[in-house]
């Protein structure tokens, strides 16, 4: 087993049950949890889009402190996120013009789209009284995609799927991420008591295209930045960003689906 591996496997085994009593116990300690990796992920974007010196720079930190702030304060998490994260933004980029650099503009959208993330996270997960259930489904969702999508393209390779962007990832990665996917979600829903297992097993493959494609962007905005790594926050992970990418996406999916269709879409008990 090569030493990334090994640091991977124990980087999850640690960061997986913490992401998952958080999300059982709700409230300030699902809240903390989120306020940390939320900052995490702002510095992170911070160095993206200023790859250049080694003081990131703090826009995307204000953006997502504001959010964070924000919709927790709040009886309307959608209402009030989306004013903290267009308000953040709006700072994001009077403070990114004194970069100087031709990424400067990345700086409002991409801390837009996290703190959207954040924010639709902490909508799915809801206030100390709701139901975790929804919140460990989507985790154990796009958990099982990386890790299917990683061993199917590790085992099959085959074409690549946007090398581009990416080196590494292939078709039968993502192919083997969706199946994963769509068994966790069934597998998940059926131990919460779910009446939908059909649908439940939908959502979940087409969430993992979702995931992936999150994967994707992420990988886009560092080649075209010009860095391997958000940053190494994470031992064999890489930064928070890296990890979390295709949470991210999957989350704003999941909370629009709920916002449309109803809370209870995969019909639990």
């Amino acid at each position: 087993m090569s030493r990334s591996l090994l640091l991977r496997i124990l980087s999850a085994a640690l960061l997986i049950p913490v992401a998952l009593a958080a999300a059982w116990a709700g409230g300030l300690w699902f809240a903390a949890v989120v306020g940390v990796f939320a900052l995490g992920m702002a510095w992170e974007w911070g160095r993206i889009c200023d790859p250049g010196t080694r003081r990131p720079s703090l826009a995307a930190v204000i953006l997502l402190t504001i959010g964070v702030a924000t919709a927790f304060g709040s009886a309307s998490l959608v209402a009030q996120g989306l004013a903290a994260a267009a308000t953040g933004a709006g700072l994001t980029a009077v403070l990114a013009r004194g970069f100087g650099k031709p990424v400067y503009w990345m700086a409002p959208v991409g801390a837009f789209y996290i703190a959207a993330a954040i924010l639709a996270v902490l909508d799915i997960r809801g206030t100390s009284g709701a139901d975790a259930r929804p919140t460990i489904w989507l985790f154990a969702v796009v958990w099982a995609t990386d890790i299917a999508a990683y061993a199917a393209g590790r085992t099959f390779g085959g074409p690549l799927l946007a090398p581009r962007f990416s080196p590494r990832k292939t078709w039968s990665g993502m192919a083997g991420g969706a199946v994963a996917a769509a068994l966790a979600a069934l597998a998940v829903s059926a131990a919460f008591g779910g009446q939908s297992p059909a649908i439940a097993a939908f959502l979940g493959f087409a969430l993992a295209f979702v995931a992936q494609a999150g994967d994707l962007a992420e990988s886009a905005a560092k080649r075209y930045a010009g860095i391997k790594d958000a940053s190494a926050l994470i031992p064999g992970h890489g930064g928070v960003l890296d990890r979390l990418d295709g949470l991210m996406a999957a989350a704003l999916a999941f909370a629009l689906l709920r916002l449309w269709m109803g809370e209870d879409l995969l019909g639990w008990r």
